[in-house]
């Protein structure tokens, strides 16, 4: 009998918060039933131009886990105080409203790209707060 598997989650290698994106897949039931691919920055890292080798990578992995597993759902789960984020603010002034943006810019730009790539995939966007709670990114 095969697994039925639901999700690929997108995250940080950020080690603050492995526990933490763990946990809360855990509680959304996915434990062993979803596809893991975690690079700096989470959704920063495949969208931003500073980082464009790694976008392929990326798409193709996601390829990968629809094939093979038929998963029907994208969570992105990035965090803040990103080291990425800042990485791609560049010398000019960072400020948790930059920082805001960043996310906010990268999290449009993969949602874009997977509705034109994969229509019917599913995307959950998340951000988790240095306290370690995660909230549902507007």
């Amino acid at each position: 009998m095969q697994k039925k598997y639901k999700a690929m989650a997108l995250s940080c290698i950020d080690p603050r918060f492995q526990s933490i994106v763990s946990n809360f897949l855990n509680k959304k039931k996915l434990r062993g039933k979803y596809s893991s691919f975690t690079i700096a920055g989470g959704s920063i890292g495949v969208t931003s131009n500073k980082f464009k080798s790694w976008h392929t990578t990326f798409w193709e992995n996601l390829s990968a886990s629809i094939k093979l597993h038929k998963i029907p759902k994208l969570i992105v789960i990035n965090h803040t105080d990103c080291g990425v984020a800042k990485i791609v603010n560049g010398k000019k002034k960072f400020s948790k409203e930059k920082e805001k943006k960043i996310h906010h810019d990268s999290f449009i730009k993969i949602k874009k790209i997977l509705k034109k790539k994969y229509p019917k995939i599913k995307i959950d966007l998340n951000i988790i707060s240095l306290n370690g709670k995660i909230k549902k990114f507007n």
